[in-house]
């Protein structure tokens, strides 16, 4: 098997923890903060609105498409290319919850649209969808839930796999790694709607994975060396485990580069989420999960006696 990292190799990552905790604790109050104060920039899923999506027979310009549309009555009109690579196809978004004029909104683009490129380019509807406020605010709540119940049936399935402490663990760790996600969309003010819940479920099950290979390996470390202390044999553990998380890591995040910067502006918030949550997942499996198991080793000085 290929190896990035050599046996033997005992990098002192239990060392490390406690400035990986405060790093992590400084980044979440970061995110607390910029979520009261600035939110996330909440998609049509959630925030309701109109969506329309246009096909033009010739390649157009987005700053024409823009310009067209700034005579139509919606408020907070986006235009995003829809990544075919041919510039003729568009996404229109309208923030509107105004119900008798989101009815209109469709065909007021139409309008638009047809008088700024008349006789330049011919274009069709493809796609018409709006979505209410309440039904927006209920996505809210079910995708609020959703992230919730797979981190506890994670860090259940883990605490019923190893030992509790490991599942609580495991439970932290997984909250971090969605936390840190949101507060890099809130920050960016990248598009948060049901593809990045898509992605924040994506990120939980992949930093689980990594954790249950390190938990694994722990719990084998334990069984054949019980009188070592336990960050010895986490510090062991992660180093032997650490090829293989580097070259998972690493072909994942080669495939999101490409979604992100190849895929079109209309996944970059997939794309964006998914690339934070696996460098941070890789991260928190090993100075998030494990520390946590080593504070809550009640009995080192049981395990110091019988290495005596």
């Amino acid at each position: 098997m290929f190896e990035l990292i050599k046996p033997g190799t005992n990098n002192d990552f239990v060392g490390y923890r406690f400035y990986a905790v405060s790093a992590s604790i400084v980044v979440i109050v970061v995110g607390i903060v910029s979520l009261f104060l600035r939110g996330v920039n909440y998609g049509i899923d959630f925030a309701g609105g109109t969506l329309v999506q246009v096909k033009f027979q010739q390649p157009v310009s987005i700053n024409d498409i823009r310009a067209a549309l700034e005579s139509i009555s919606a408020k907070d009109v986006t235009v995003q290319d829809f990544g075919t690579g041919r510039s003729n196809e568009f996404i229109v978004r309208m923030l509107e919850s105004d119900p008798e004029l989101k009815r209109g909104l469709p065909q007021q683009v139409g309008t638009a649209l047809g008088e700024r490129f008349k006789g330049k380019s011919d274009f069709e509807v493809l796609r018409v969808e709006s979505v209410g406020p309440r039904v927006g605010k209920d996505l809210r709540q079910r995708a609020v839930l959703a992230v919730l119940a797979a981190t506890m049936v994670m860090g259940g399935y883990i605490a019923v796999r190893f030992e509790p402490r490991f599942g609580i663990g495991a439970a932290v760790a997984l909250l971090h790694d969605v936390m840190v996600a949101v507060t890099a969309l809130s920050l960016t003010r990248l598009e948060f709607d049901l593809t990045t819940v898509a992605a924040l479920l994506t990120i939980v099950g992949y930093s689980v994975n990594d954790t249950v290979i390190v938990s694994d390996r722990i719990r084998e470390n334990m069984r054949k060396n019980r009188r070592e202390p336990l960050a010895s044999v986490m510090n062991r553990s992660i180093n032997e485990t650490l090829s293989r998380t580097i070259l998972t890591a690493g072909t994942v995040l080669l495939v999101l580069l490409a979604l992100f910067f190849l895929g079109g502006e209309i996944i970059h918030g997939f794309a964006f989420t998914l690339l934070v949550g696996v460098i941070v997942g890789t991260y928190s499996s090993i100075y998030i999960a494990s520390p946590i198991v080593l504070y809550m080793d009640f009995k080192p000085r049981a395990r110091a006696k019988a290495a005596a």
